[in-house]
């Protein structure tokens, strides 16, 4: 199969977040219909160019107009990108800064004065209004510490020449560091969202070597630190994912080869999974138990082994991932740069996967096909506590979806011994090109059909009192 560069699912509807640092926090993003092509006045100079683009995503200037953002799409001050569910955009600024806007994600670009000739007189300012954002500080935030600032709804976080990664919602805010410094302060009368530089007042400081978690809730006076318990590795996937990148764009001479991918990847995930996983160091920690052995009547969709890439890649459907971290865990996924090679990318699947489609660039599903109805053919699910990871058995599912009515409806039966049976349900709409999904406060999904309507595959996520379920499907028509 010849390879293609990664082409992104054109869908209007999928508004909910996947990708939040906090499970199940609700990031609804309101994106209108792509309006007339945006127009710049030639005065107002760029800040900032679109280096890589997944999935959907918009430029909305300060006059409100519109457009879908590409690689190349200059950036200026004022402008907000907006990702849809599917969408991740890559921005490379004039002093070299990088920033990194995950699906479901708002980032408004406040001011962005660089002064090359005099960088410690730059003024930067950002303002993440909803979602995940990755900073790595260019030479205007380094140079001039005390006046750069990344605003969230409820806090100010100042940097001193850092890359880090931030989580806002409406009511809550956390943040990982990877290299350097951030300073969080909640918004007060000696704390202003229209200042620069970190707040003092109520300050709480988070260094990347600290192996901790800085969060404000919306309740709380200060931040409060919180314990890593997860591995941290801020740059173990940067080269694979661009090498993954570059190959199935063919090392094509564009605007998304060679500008050097920083991909925060794990880190979205570790600042969901390590301050939802916080307990007190005194309290001792229940050793994992092995999983419930299925009964010889109930039947497990989950391989006992890894399905070979080869006999993956026979399929319409396909789940990449962006590393090995569990490798050992993996049972329906291939490596991101197999899985991309001439599909392509539909909706992720958490913060660490992309379901890729081979439909040769089209959006358009096939008329007629009525109601189907699809059988599980493979699924995996990780339990997530405490404990750690453990993987769980998918015993049941199903999927129905009226093409017609443009509806579907799907269940999953899982089984692990620390939760016992556990029951996924979801329901809604179908949206063009093929795409679904759902949320409520305590499950979410989305997924994507083949264009012929004969496969089907998504991510799912399940709130549990204790822990969390997240796993992959992928489905047959009967």
């Amino acid at each position: 199969m010849n390879q293609k560069p990664i082409k992104s699912g054109l869908y209007y509807a999928l508004m909910t977040a996947l990708l939040v640092a906090m499970p199940l926090v609700g990031t609804s993003v309101a994106v209108a219909q792509a309006s007339a092509p945006l127009t710049i006045t030639a005065s107002q100079p760029a800040v900032g160019e679109v280096s890589l683009v997944l999935g959907r995503a918009w430029l909305i200037s300060e006059s409100g107009r519109q457009a879908a953002v590409a690689p190349g799409t200059e950036v200026r001050a004022t402008d907000r990108i907006l990702t849809e569910a599917n969408g991740h955009v890559h921005i490379r600024f004039v002093d070299q800064a990088l920033v990194s806007v995950r699906p479901d994600s708002r980032l408004e670009i406040v001011q962005y004065d660089y002064n090359a000739d005099q960088p410690a007189l730059s003024a930067i300012k950002l303002n993440l209004e909803e979602g995940i954002t990755r900073a790595i500080s260019g030479h205007g935030a380094s140079a001039a510490r005390d006046r750069f600032r990344l605003n969230t709804p409820i806090a100010a976080i100042g940097v001193r020449g850092t890359d880090f990664v931030v989580s806002a919602t409406p009511r809550a805010v956390r943040a990982l560091v990877n290299e350097g410094v951030i300073v969080m302060a909640p918004f007060s009368s000696d704390c202003s969202a229209d200042s620069f530089g970190p707040c003092l007042v109520n300050a709480v400081e988070l260094t990347g070597s600290s192996l901790q978690v800085i969060e404000l809730e919306g309740s709380s006076t200060a931040p409060r630190l919180l314990p890593a318990v997860v591995e941290r590795g801020p740059g173990m996937m940067e080269e694979e994912v661009q090498l993954a990148m570059n190959d199935a764009q063919g090392n094509a001479d564009d605007k998304n080869a060679g500008t050097g991918i920083y991909l925060e990847s794990v880190t979205s995930q570790r600042v969901k999974d390590e301050a939802a996983s916080v307990t007190s160091p005194k309290q001792p920690q229940p050793e994992p138990q092995p999983p419930t052995q299925p009964r010889p009547d109930v039947v497990d969709f989950t391989p006992a082994t890894a399905i070979a890439g080869a006999e993956l890649s026979q399929r319409n459907l396909i789940w990449g991932r962006w590393a090995d971290g569990q490798a050992e865990q993996e049972r329906i996924t291939v490596a991101m740069a197999e899985a991309s090679a001439g599909r392509d990318v539909t909706i992720p699947g958490g913060a660490d996967y992309l379901l890729f489609r081979d439909g040769n660039g089209g959006e358009r599903i096939a008329s007629g096909l009525g109601t189907v109805s699809f059988g599980l053919a493979s699924a995996q699910a990780f339990y997530h506590s405490d404990s750690g990871v453990a993987t769980m058995a998918v015993n049941d599912g199903s999927l129905d979806i009226n093409f017609d009515s443009s509806r579907f409806a799907t269940s999953l039966q899982l089984n692990h011994s620390l939760t016992g049976n556990v029951q996924f349900s979801a329901s809604g709409r179908l949206y063009d090109g093929g795409y679904f999904h759902t949320r409520s406060d305590t499950e979410r999904m989305a997924g994507a059909v083949s264009l012929d309507g004969q496969e089907a595959g998504y991510f799912f996520e399940k709130q549990l009192e204790s822990g969390n379920i997240q796993g992959l499907t992928l489905w047959d028509a009967r």
